[in-house]
């Protein structure tokens, strides 16, 4: 059956409903909160319950960010070896991600340090190597929403990745429930009602199960008072109780609750999600997944403004790739569509742009407001003189654009249009996952827009300049003259991202300024978006500063990573990484000046692409030097002789270009290898073993590639 024709429209609107739940449902999460507490308190919940600067990293959202890359990396038909692997890659140890609530507790800590130490997946995740009360926690379904998006119509394939998936960290009743969601939310795409909807992903699910059984106990309770949903919620807790099932969160108790918020929010996403969040137990990842299956049912039309519009179709993850933790949403759903056709064995659509294929591994951004509603999470400053909205009526390519009103503009007035390609700490109100970030902006990159100017009164002496900001400072750079864009038809805008001191970048946009004489009411439509081409980064640790347990710009997995004195310190135990830059840089020469204190190893990194996979050169002793491919596995590629002193500071630089690697020491091209392997990656610095070294200025010069 070929796949639905709307595939890509259902997965943005399942995406979206995701989100809503797990941001309406968070604030009450357990333990504290109980089901009375949340009524006595909020009553009947109809919107957020809080206000929130941004989405804030959750690992009800990581999950299925992150673990379908299995898909990416190790192509179609994944094992739960390779998702076990993609765990291993793009989890930073014991910080972001999931809840590293300890080993025998979090079921996911638990999972991640059996792979580790070597248990592979499925047994990493096995009753028989973890016992059945940790196998068969929640986690089990609240991370394979991606799975059932990547196959809409096809239940049954949904339900075998998902397990599949879900096994690395669980088992038994936890994968009957990865099986239900993802099968769920693949008929979702096909189906009428949502009881079609139910009985799909119950069709995955062992019959005589606890979670089958207790299923079937809330549909019976449905049947009977098809109105009353707290009815069948006292239910849930006289005969499925977090009592009767041991562990921090167990899967049992909020598959009921799930299935509840389905059958009695009948299709509607806004009152689905309500009832997860208002029923109570593991609010944010119930109502989470019942939002990504109504979603996905219900289609954009069916998402309230009032919930979407916070989302801004952004949220942020917290895995090792800092370039990757900043999700636009359309761009991700287009990502899961192009997935989509792959496995179906299906050509894109005509209509789809031809690169969109090469955007899932491409250094750059674009925007394009096809998707119905989309904003792509742009920005506006001071927001009381410019209100975003998505419009049909203009578009230059696509469904449309994203159009700003300028509402009543005296002389001097205006404001700024902008995409946030950064993060601080000081953007969030929440940071249960500690988020980490690399900015997906760079000095040298070319960016374009088309815009639209459609004045209604005023006379007309509207100007535009683009601009970026620096994140550190806050300073605004103007980028070339202030222009008058002509009315009434499309113009291009081309700027060059310009060199910002070592600065991050933290927006990219225009700024609009009013300078006539009459009040100015009027409209600027902007469409295409992009920042492409390779650019350059200067790491400066003296204007960087110190946040959420590591460096600004930079994202880390194990050991200690600060600044003293304007210098990284680093220290660790054990082996030890420190990235920046974009996940899609290609050809690129990464320097680094190195001063080892202690230890073996002091390397300089390229290309890499989480924790497990990148290139790493420098000193391995005190008499050696090496390149290193670091694949799941350690392959020495070059070595030679090198005397290195303790405490004297050397500039370490690592070229990968094509297949060709190089390492210098100081200027000296000291060794070369060729491989083909890793064709992208971050930048960074790698202690691998126990030691320590202070580093300074950190550059990656990008090369055009090929």
């Amino acid at each position: 059956m070929p796949l639905p024709t709307d595939t890509l429209d259902r997965i943005y609107a399942g995406f979206l409903g995701k989100a809503i739940g797990v941001r309406l449902g968070a604030p009450v999460e357990p333990t504290i909160w109980t089901w009375d507490r949340i009524d006595k308190t909020y009553g009947e919940i109809t919107g957020y319950l809080r206000d929130f600067k941004n989405f804030a990293a959750d690992d009800d959202t990581n999950g299925p960010v992150y673990f379908i890359r299995a898909l990416r990396d190790f192509g179609l038909d994944p094992s739960p070896q390779d998702v076990g692997r993609t765990w291993l890659n793009y989890a930073a140890e014991l910080h972001g991600m999931f809840w590293w609530g300890g080993y025998g507790i979090s079921t996911e800590h638990t999972a991640f340090a059996n792979l580790q130490s070597g248990v592979p997946a499925p047994e990493s995740g096995s009753i028989a190597r973890n016992g059945t009360v940790i196998a068969e926690q929640i986690g089990g379904q609240i991370f394979v929403d991606s799975w059932g998006w990547v196959c809409p119509g096809d239940p049954a394939r949904a339900a075998d990745l998902a397990a599949r998936a879900a096994s690395v960290s669980h088992d038994g009743n936890g994968l009957h429930g990865a099986r239900f969601v993802a099968a769920a939310i693949a008929k979702a795409f096909v189906a009428e009602t949502i009881e079609e909807v139910v009985e799909a992903g119950l069709a995955t699910v062992p019959a005589g199960s606890e979670y089958a059984r207790v299923a079937r106990a809330v549909q019976a309770l449905h049947r009977v008072k098809p109105k009353d949903w707290r009815a069948c919620r006292q239910m849930l807790e006289s005969e499925f109780g977090y009592d009767r099932y041991p562990g921090v969160c167990h899967i049992i108790p909020n598959a009921g609750l799930l299935i509840l918020s389905l059958l009695y929010g009948q299709g509607d996403l806004s009152r689905t999600v309500e009832i997860a969040t208002m029923g109570g137990w593991d609010t944010d990842c119930n109502a989470g997944n019942a939002g990504a299956i109504v979603g996905t049912l219900a289609g954009i039309a069916g998402v309230a403004p009032h919930y979407r519009e916070p989302i801004n179709d952004g949220i942020v993850a917290s895995g090792i790739t800092g370039s990757l933790n900043i999700v636009d949403i359309p761009s991700f759903c287009r990502e899961l569509a192009v997935l989509a056709h792959r496995l179906a064995g299906e050509e894109l659509p005509a209509e789809w742009a031809a690169d969109w294929v090469a955007d899932m591994e491409r250094r750059g951004l674009r925007f394009d407001f096809d998707l119905p509603g989309s904003t792509h999470g742009f920005r506006t400053a001071p927001d009381n003189r410019i209100a975003l909205s998505w419009s049909d009526e203009r578009k230059a390519t696509g469904r449309g654009a994203l159009c700003a009103l300028l509402d009543r503009l005296e002389r001097g007035d205006g404001g700024r249009i902008f995409w946030k390609p950064f993060y601080r700490r000081s953007d969030f109100d929440d940071e249960r996952y500690r988020p980490m970030f690399s900015p997906v902006v760079a000095t040298g990159q070319e960016a374009t827009l088309r815009l639209w100017l459609d004045p209604w009164e005023g006379d007309g002496h509207l100007r535009i300049v683009p601009y970026v900001r620096r994140a550190m400072s806050g300073t605004i750079d103007e980028i070339g003259a202030w222009t008058q864009p002509p009315a009434g038809e499309w113009h291009e805008l081309r700027f060059t991202v310009p060199e910002t001191g070592g600065e991050a970048v933290d927006e990219i946009g225009i700024k609009v300024e009013y300078f006539g004489r009459l009040k100015f009411l009027g409209r600027i439509f902007i469409d295409e978006f992009t920042v492409s081409g390779v650019g350059s980064t200067r790491l400066d640790p003296q204007i960087e500063a110190n946040e959420w347990g590591g460096i600004t710009r930079c994202t880390w997995n194990r050991g200690v990573w600060k600044i003293e004195d304007g210098r990284i310190h680093a220290l660790t135990a054990s082996d030890a990484d420190l990235w920046t830059g974009h996940l899609y840089a290609r050809d690129q020469t990464v320097t680094a000046e190195v001063t080892p204190l202690a230890g073996d190893g002091h390397l300089v990194c390229a290309r890499g692409q989480g924790n497990e996979r990148c290139y790493a050169a420098g000193f391995v002793s005190a008499d050696e030097v090496a390149i290193i491919r670091r694949d799941f596995g350690e392959t020495v590629l070059a070595r030679a002789p090198f005397r290195r002193e303790l405490g004297r500071t050397y500039n370490l630089a690592l070229e990968a270009v094509g297949d060709r690697l190089a390492l210098s020491v100081d200027g000296k091209v000291l060794l070369e290898a060729r491989d083909g392997t890793l064709a992208y990656g971050m930048a960074g610095l790698r202690l691998p073993s126990a030691g320590r070294m202070q580093a300074g200025v950190i550059e990656i010069r990008e090369a055009a590639h090929g």
